[in-house]
């Protein structure tokens, strides 16, 4: 019987890098893309007669910002984040030099000193500031991670976010030196501090506020401005002074409360400028009065999506120094979404802090999608490393 041909042993194709071909994180990508069609569809309607003869002015910018910025995020996400952090001084030293440099060449406007006005727009430090100090925080943090519960681990890091907040203070930009601090706590938190150094900063904080707004004004020393010190306050008493301090929280939440279940048929609080800055800081009020509660509710779940994957990045990330990164966007995202709707519904004090993604502004667009590029590029990156370490168990 005739034997038949040895043939070769046939070698499997060899499948092209999957790192390659890792999408990015759906889920993510959605609520980016959604809360941006919710800002621009919101601004549409709240800014068309803010600038006389150019109705589509804040939305034409605003997408503008919300491309250049997606087209960054997609960039960041293709290199590998812990390539970068070994560059962690020089991220830190451009956070406190382009703060110096707001506060020497930024245009004053309403007495503060936040930005570099360019022929296209405003260059606020403070809110490319955040991304900077996450990753440089980060990097820190993870060097030390033997001994994250070591006093001078904490108090290292609690200085050089303090450094930069009171820099951002001083502009004065309350809200982003208080969204610095809690991107340094989160860390802490993530790293694994002592819970008696977190319980001690915690009442740190609430002291130094008891004494900047009550016990040292009471004792001639005013720490913050009076007007400062007012707008901070009016929320625990918005009716006593309705036509000043109180005033913008008080016609916000009748542009909310007027939107009811599904929006006002002719919304007017928002686009006769009854709510003084809807389309930044009091984008929420616009939200509210034009869709109601329904559209309300809609841009709160994306908001809920796009934290609920920041913390699922952080779960799944291929080591410490990307777990840290992730904790510090999620807490920036949180602090920020929590405030900024707070404050327009009167249970959070003014304090500046924008609605990542749908408040209008260049710099807080574009910061924010860098920060979304790095939790693409951890998943990106956990993915990559998942996949080859399942091809090394199997062969």
């Amino acid at each position: 019987m005739p034997l038949s041909p040895i043939r070769p042993t046939e070698e499997p194709p060899v499948a092209p890098p999957r790192a390659l071909r890792l999408p990015l994180d759906p889920l993510l990508t959605l609520a980016v893309i959604g809360l941006g069609i919710c800002s621009a569809v919101t601004l549409g309607a709240a800014t068309r007669n803010l600038v006389p003869g150019q109705p589509n002015y804040y939305v034409d910018r605003q997408a503008t910002y919300l491309v250049a910025g997606f087209v960054l995020m997609l960039a960041l996400s293709r290199v590998d984040y812990s390539r970068l952090r070994g560059a962690k001084n020089a991220v830190y030293g451009a956070l406190i030099l382009s703060i110096l440099a707001v506060l020497a060449l930024g245009h004053a406007a309403r007495g503060s000193t936040r930005a570099i006005n360019f022929p296209f727009f405003s260059f606020q430090a403070s809110e490319l500031g955040k991304v900077l100090l996450v990753f440089a925080l980060a990097a820190f943090v993870a060097e030390r991670s033997r001994r994250p519960r070591e006093r001078d681990t904490t108090l290292r890091v609690m200085i050089a976010a303090l450094v930069p907040a009171m820099l951002v203070i001083v502009q004065p930009d309350l809200g982003s030196g208080l969204v610095y601090m809690v991107i340094a706590y989160m860390l802490l938190f993530v790293a694994g501090t002592s819970w008696r150094y977190l319980a001690a900063l915690a009442a740190l904080v609430a002291v130094s506020g008891a004494f900047v707004l009550v016990a040292a004004p009471a004792a001639g020393v005013h720490v913050l401005k009076p007007y400062q010190v007012a707008r901070l306050t009016a929320f625990l008493h918005p009716s006593s002074n309705p036509q000043k301090e109180g005033y913008q929280q008080q016609e916000s939440k009748i542009a909310i409360g007027a939107g009811q279940k599904t929006g006002r048929a002719q919304p007017s609080q928002v686009p006769n400028g009854f709510v003084p800055e809807s389309h930044t800081d009091f984008i929420f009020a616009a939200v509210g009065e034009q869709y109601g509660f329904v559209g309300a509710g809609l841009v709160l779940l994306l908001y809920g999506l796009l934290i609920s994957r920041a913390l699922r990045v952080l779960v799944m990330s291929k080591d410490l120094f990307g777990s840290l990164i992730a904790a510090g966007v999620a807490a920036m995202l949180m602090f920020q979404v929590f405030v900024n709707v707070g404050m327009t519904i009167g249970i959070m004090p003014i304090t500046g802090v924008t609605l990542p993604l749908m408040s209008y502004g260049g710099s807080s667009v574009i910061t924010t999608l860098l920060a979304v590029g790095l939790l693409q590029s951890i998943y990106v990156q956990a993915r990559a490393s998942a996949a080859l370490k399942d091809r090394v168990l199997r062969y």
